[in-house]
């Protein structure tokens, strides 16, 4: 009877100490706790708790309730004293007479005052990894037993799981901290929501953009309604998108005009080895609104400039011409030089004009206005590179030579002009940059993840990789010492992109400084 009234009351303990130990998350809180119930648990006079610091490897006091400074500072190293065996092996110790143990040090003893009789120490075990060593300090009455030790191993695993769950929550929390002030610093607009789109975290500036003081939202759809835009369908076209990232713009007309571009970033996490699960979003909203603006402003300027210079150059050009042919033979040099020069120049400024025409029409089209056909890729490539070539017979200072690959025919649904147009200007850019007295532009195309990629490879002098990120910018070009500079806008490589975007797709570009550069455009085949 009196064996199995102690071992009901050693289970009414345990259960008890659970429950405490459950309840506790701070990590200071619960170590002090675990501090106290130790000896209650197998009746000892006072308890000890060593964690284990991973990168020394060595053993210290957490918490030492009642225990001086100096003890406090302690460290034992794996295998050092009767804590650090423990530790070390991994088992639990019974000693009921330490004096007869050589392990056990008297540094705690000598440093406390305290006279340490008998020992029961075991180890904090999560994962078949060690975090520490919990001991039961003098036994208050009789000696230490198997039931002492199967008791005090069952807290000692209850303790570790209470340590270990309450680090992760601090872990947590640290990172929630951080990623709180992240969101609180940058300037843009951050949210952060699960895959359902229920907002979990939202910054100031998103609060701002989006009225959420006024409208009360819970969830980021229901934010993009204030917009115009269908929400239902973007969210949809995101989540079934293969891309990490996805970007779409939002307008507003009031209470003022606003627009946001908004990076929606899958948030993944590991599920096993192979398989990666998105778990969430995270909505970067940057205001372009002044971006916007200035664009528009600037296609205006543009449009209006090129059709205002278009009709005086006509007239330029035209008579021009007629005094060329009116010219008399006796004429001065200087005045058949002066004509010529002017005739050389007309055209010249002509062809600029021609160009930033045909970018601010196309440029101010909208994606619906794209006249979509269905044609063979190599009909195309071949009508590009046939021009090329006229026009490169006409320059007998240069030698070009053009190369064809398409390993694979196909067709394609897309604007054959306006397809036609990018490849003419990435095949222009392949000669015109290039310095090198033998010319070599390749034209290739092939079909990649459901995409059509069309590039244009030349052996030029290559881009310097600081310039990549800008050279598809309007009126951009790389400095005139590296690349020999010609006339133009620094437009065409703008209005590539704006054709590939138009189609769904887009431009990227790979290079080597003295080996050449290929631009490819992806259109998704649909």
């Amino acid at each position: 009877m009196t064996l199995i009234k102690q071992s009901q009351e050693s289970l009414e303990m345990l259960v008890i100490v659970s429950r405490l130990l459950s309840s506790k998350l701070e990590i200071s809180e619960l170590l002090t706790t675990i501090m106290r119930l130790s000896s209650r648990v197998v009746g000892a006079e006072r308890a000890s708790l060593y964690l284990l610091d991973e990168k020394t490897q060595e053993l210290y006091f957490d918490v030492a309730l009642g225990l001086p400074k100096e003890v406090q500072k302690m460290r034992l190293k794996l295998g050092e004293g009767i804590a650090g065996a423990c530790a070390k092996e991994g088992i639990s110790l019974i000693h009921n007479d330490v004096s007869q143990d050589p392990r056990h040090t008297r540094k705690v003893d000598s440093q406390s005052g305290f006279v340490t009789r008998s020992l029961l120490t075991c180890p904090m075990v999560i994962k078949g990894k060690v975090i520490g060593v919990v001991q039961a300090i003098n036994k208050i009455e009789g000696d230490f037993d198997e039931t002492d030790r199967n008791n005090f191993e069952a807290f000692a695993s209850q303790a570790a799981i209470a340590i270990e769950n309450s680090r992760l929550f601090a872990s947590v929390r640290e990172e929630k901290r951080k990623l709180e002030i992240v969101f609180k610093k940058i300037k843009e607009g951050a949210v952060l929501t699960d895959m359902d789109g229920e907002i979990l975290l939202m910054n100031s500036a998103a609060k701002l953009y989006l009225e959420h003081d006024k409208y009360k939202f819970t969830n980021i759809k229901s934010a993009f309604d204030k917009f115009k835009t269908d929400a239902e369908i973007e969210y949809k076209k995101m989540a079934d998108s293969p891309n990490l990232i996805n970007r779409f713009e939002l307008e507003r007309e009031k209470p003022k005009k606003l627009f946001l571009e908004v990076s929606a970033i899958k948030l993944m996490k590991s599920q096993n080895k192979e398989e990666v699960l998105q778990e969430g979003w995270l909505w970067i909203l940057a205001d372009i609104t002044d971006q916007k603006m200035e664009e528009k402003l600037a296609r205006n300027f543009l449009s209006l400039i090129s059709h205002k210079f278009k009709t005086p150059l006509a007239a330029i050009n035209g008579y021009a011409q007629i005094i060329s042919n009116e010219l008399k033979e006796n004429s001065s040099k200087l005045t058949k030089k002066a004509l010529s020069t002017i005739i050389a120049q007309g055209q010249k400024l002509t062809k600029l004009i021609e160009s930033l025409l045909s970018f601010v029409t196309i440029n101010n089209q909208e994606e619906g206005q794209i006249n979509l056909s269905e044609f063979e890729i190599k009909a195309l490539l071949e009508d590009c590179l046939s021009e090329a070539k006229q026009n490169a017979l006409r320059k007998e200072k240069e030698i070009v030579n053009f190369k064809l690959m398409v390993p694979i025919n196909f067709r394609i649904n897309a604007d054959y002009q306006m397809l036609k147009t990018a490849i003419r200007n990435l095949i222009e850019n392949a000669i015109k940059f290039n310095p090198a007295s033998e010319k070599l532009v390749i034209v290739s195309a092939q079909i990649k993840n459901q995409n059509a990629i069309i590039s244009v490879g030349d052996n030029g002098p290559g881009i310097p990789p600081e310039e990549l990120s800008n050279i598809f910018n309007k009126f951009y070009q790389v400095e005139d010492s590296f690349t020999g500079q010609v006339d133009g806008w620094g437009l065409g490589l703008s209005l590539v992109k704006r054709i590939a975007q138009m189609h769904g797709g887009d431009v990227f570009v790979k290079s080597q400084i003295q080996k050449g550069s290929a631009f490819s455009i992806k259109i998704p085949l649909k």
